[in-house]
């Protein structure tokens, strides 16, 4: 039995309908042998969308879709209202808005009937709002969702009705699907400044809190992140060494020698590789990424990636070597008519880029087929199914990494060569976390200051539980002596 679930469409185009008369109507013939007439989308005041960075044209758009397969119409419309009020042709951002909808339309659909999306009945807990509120509960207590999962869904859902309600006036509920309040919430800007904001609140909100251990080993760096300690990272190079895949290899170790995220190190281009050391410090090279460079940074942010001598050469190896231009020879074979210095350093052995750089995604493909984006799922299956049986074959059972810890590793093996200066009186603590803030790249220095304080924070923690069982055992050992 086919259920509601979100889809990715290779192209997405959005036009009108229209009658054969119109100069500009296509002829669209459908199967079932019924026949109509499109044509191009037109802006508010009638014109023809005529330039291409304004029309609606999108790969790889996601819709959600109904049980029958149909696409959920109105669902769609406020995708694309997100999509354009965004003013991104990167819809990864929106794949999830797609998803969510479809969560609720897949809940609806499982009560036969007795729930709709436009009806909302006199009492509260019948609304369908307020009924989707009580599943998600129910879902992140048995564990299958996290409270983050399920505060976005319910999120996309008050959206969702936020526009067609209020926008675009589709229906009038006969009671309201959440009852609205005010409040005020203090935030912190990057220079530290305090700021309370007033946002709208709604009694459908998750409320539900996280709660966080005392020995969570994660740093919260845009992402939850876990330092690999010094053992582990050694393990993962024994294990690169042993698997003998010269790009996976060359990938993790720019992880964990420049801090680069994965988006980064995939759009990495030749010419970067081959890039010479002329009036640059001889121990390292310092590449500029970020718009303009052909690199992506996260938020397209400019920074400057500091590259150690030695691993430098290594890259420049593997850029001449004939293992890399067989590679792109078949990505040429893409048809890619690009200088080969601005090929991706690291393709796929088949000749495809492992990452789709965001001016590819910003850009529309009328032949485009695909419908997914490359974002380094080939280096997570490599390390799903390769690099984690080994080391836990031979060290750990328990062993488990995510590719951007190889950053939160770098980001702690920089603080602690930092923090060892400042023990020696060589540097300031100030001029400590300024640097580690630089290298980086963080927006603002309470991320730094999480690294800082990463291992007081854990060794505290520890000699809080020591201290509590200590005490614990000394009042266990008085009462057991008592009772014998």
């Amino acid at each position: 039995m086919r259920t509601a679930h979100r889809v990715m469409l290779p192209r997405f185009v959005v036009t009108e309908v229209t009658d054969a008369g119109d100069p500009e109507a296509e002829r669209i013939d459908l199967p079932n042998g019924v026949t109509y007439y499109i044509r191009p989308a037109r802006d508010p005041d009638g014109d023809v969308i005529t330039a291409p960075e304004h029309q609606y044209r999108y790969n790889l758009f996601p819709i959600a879709l109904a049980k029958d397969g149909v696409p959920w119409a109105e669902a769609l419309v406020y995708t694309l209202h997100k999509v354009v009020e965004s003013g991104e042709k990167d819809l990864a951002n929106h794949w999830n808005t797609a998803a969510d909808l479809a969560a609720y339309r897949h809940f609806l659909d499982e009560t036969d009937g007795q729930l709709d999306w436009m009806t909302f009945p006199k009492f509260k807990p019948n609304r369908p709002t307020y009924r989707f509120n009580g599943r998600l509960k129910k879902l992140v207590e048995a564990g299958e969702i996290s409270i983050s999962t399920a505060r976005r869904r319910m999120g996309s859902v008050v959206g969702f009705y936020r526009l067609i309600i209020e926008d675009e006036k589709v229906f009038t509920p006969d009671n309201p699907p959440w009852v609205e309040s005010d409040v005020y919430i203090e935030s912190i800007n990057a220079k530290g400044l305090v700021f309370i904001n007033k946002r709208k609140k709604t009694d459908v909100s998750i409320s539900m809190s996280e709660s966080r251990s005392a020995f969570d080993e994660t740093i919260d760096d845009g992402e939850k992140l876990r330092p690999m300690s010094i053992e582990e990272q050694k393990w993962l190079v024994e294990a690169l060494i042993a698997l003998r895949n010269t790009e996976m290899s060359l990938i993790h170790l720019m992880g964990l020698l420049t801090g680069a995220r994965i988006q980064t190190i995939l759009t990495y281009q030749v010419k970067h590789a081959l890039l010479d050391f002329k009036g640059a410090d001889d121990r390292e090279l310092r590449v500029p990424i970020g718009p303009g460079t052909g690199v992506d940074t996260k938020f397209d942010k400019k920074m400057v990636l500091h590259v150690p001598a030695w691993f430098q050469k290594m890259l420049k190896i593997y850029a001449i070597s004939e293992r890399a231009e067989k590679r792109r020879n078949r990505y040429a074979d893409y048809g890619n008519n690009l200088p080969v210095e601005e090929y991706p350093l690291f393709l796929s052995v088949r000749g495809a880029p492992m990452y789709s750089n965001r001016e590819k995604k910003h850009s529309f493909f009328e032949s485009n087929r695909l419908r997914h984006s490359k974002n380094g799922q080939g280096v997570r299956t490599f390390k799903d199914d390769r690099v984690i049986p080994y080391i836990r074959n031979l060290y750990c059972s328990t062993f488990w990494y995510k590719f951007h810890n190889t950053r939160a590793s770098f980001g702690m093996n920089l603080t602690d060569a930092q923090l060892a200066l400042v023990e020696s009186g060589r540097i300031t603590l100030s001029e400590a976390r300024e640097y580690v803030m630089v290298r980086m790249g963080h927006e603002s220095s309470l991320v730094t200051e999480r690294y800082l304080h990463y291992r007081r924070r854990l060794e505290q923690a520890r000699q809080a539980e020591e201290h509590h069982a200590k005490h614990l055992k000394t009042l266990a050992e008085s009462v057991m002596r008592g009772a014998l």
